[in-house]
């Protein structure tokens, strides 16, 4: 393993913590190469976020981020649902921002 796929899994770590902290009530489930969270576990398509791990950044995936207000700008993409950010250090994350979205998700 390389010092950047260290990097980067170190990055997601502090990503998960974040999210879990953020959102205490969601739970994670392993699936698509990344960690889900969700509210409803039980339903397919419960998820409000994602965290996926790439070579050169870490990504959250917001499922309905089409429908979030982001006034900074933040996320990306341009699909019919989903939005994202990608991270390549810890140093980039708004946390302030980045909390918002994932209580906003959240209650979508």
């Amino acid at each position: 393993m390389d010092d950047n796929t260290l990097d980067m899994a170190a990055l997601a770590d502090e990503l998960e913590a974040f999210i879990l902290e953020s959102v205490p009530e969601c739970e994670t489930v392993q699936k698509y190469g990344g960690s889900l969270f969700t509210l409803k576990p039980d339903e397919k398509e419960g998820q409000f976020c994602g965290l996926f791990i790439h070579k050169q950044h870490v990504q959250i995936s917001f499922s309905r981020g089409a429908e979030l207000k982001d006034p900074n700008g933040l996320l990306l993409g341009s699909g019919k649902r989903r939005r994202h950010i990608n991270y390549s250090v810890l140093e980039q994350v708004n946390f302030t921002e980045l909390r918002k979205l994932l209580k906003r998700a959240s209650q979508l």
